[in-house]
């Protein structure tokens, strides 16, 4: 037997301080789990059940890379975020046990079409085309838990151009790690290589070609976007 196509390689993402790369399987997203963002977007931060979406492996983006300006957009906006990597799979993981299944964080610029996005939202209709896109998901170099910690608290922030854009700290997420790795797993049976990334704070807005974009949380260093002319 063979394949009709060549496989595709396999996404990765980088480990901090060494050569190692982390074989990336799927990617969810935690919405709105910053209750200022929340209120931002117009919708209620009471601390109801987590929603998830997902991005492609494929859209994986590493530190210091230049990304198109997308296309079908003219509204991109950068979301500074904190991200899970999964080390042990199971299903039904109970939130006392959810931080064994970790193995390690690194941070995250969820890219957006908002546009895209926000008229998906009005209609009903799902976010892939305004969540999923090509290089969409900017994840830097991944720090195991071995040596950063779980980390609860500390900041949260992005800079555009040198500007502040968002400065938030992680004890404000709504849904907390253990939290949100048992709930998923209630939904669906994780695997090693899964990435969460958990949601961003207050501050979202739009980015331009030749804007450089740098997300920053305390204990993992920080991760730097340029955004390219249109591809």
């Amino acid at each position: 037997m063979s394949y009709v196509f060549e496989p595709a390689p396999v996404p990765t993402i980088a480990v901090a301080d060494s050569d190692d790369l982390v074989p990336v399987r799927r990617i969810f997203c935690v919405g709105r789990n910053y209750a200022a963002h929340a209120r931002e977007m117009g919708r209620d931060p009471d601390r109801e059940p987590p929603f998830f979406f997902t991005k492609p492996a494929d859209a994986v983006v590493m530190d210091g890379e230049t990304v198109a300006y997308p296309p079908e957009t003219e509204n991109l906006h950068h979301e500074a975020e904190l991200v899970i990597v999964v080390g042990t799979g199971g299903r039904d993981i109970a939130e006392a046990d959810a931080l064994s299944h970790v193995w390690g964080y690194a941070a995250g610029n969820d890219l957006t079409r908002r546009d895209l996005q926000s008229a998906a939202r009005e209609l009903g209709r799902p976010w892939d085309m305004g969540k999923a896109f090509d290089r969409s998901a900017v994840i830097g170099p991944a720090h195991p838990a071995s040596r950063a910690g779980h980390p609860d608290k500390g900041f949260i922030r992005l800079t555009v151009n040198g500007e502040t854009r968002q400065d938030a700290d992680l004890s404000e997420m709504i849904w907390s790690v253990p939290e949100v790795v048992s709930i998923l797993s209630h939904s669906i049976a994780l695997r090693p290589g899964d990435l969460i990334m958990t949601g961003t704070p207050a501050g979202v807005g739009p980015l331009a070609a030749g804007d450089v974009c740098v997300v920053s949380i305390e204990g993992l260093g920080e991760i730097t976007t340029t955004i390219g002319p249109r591809g």
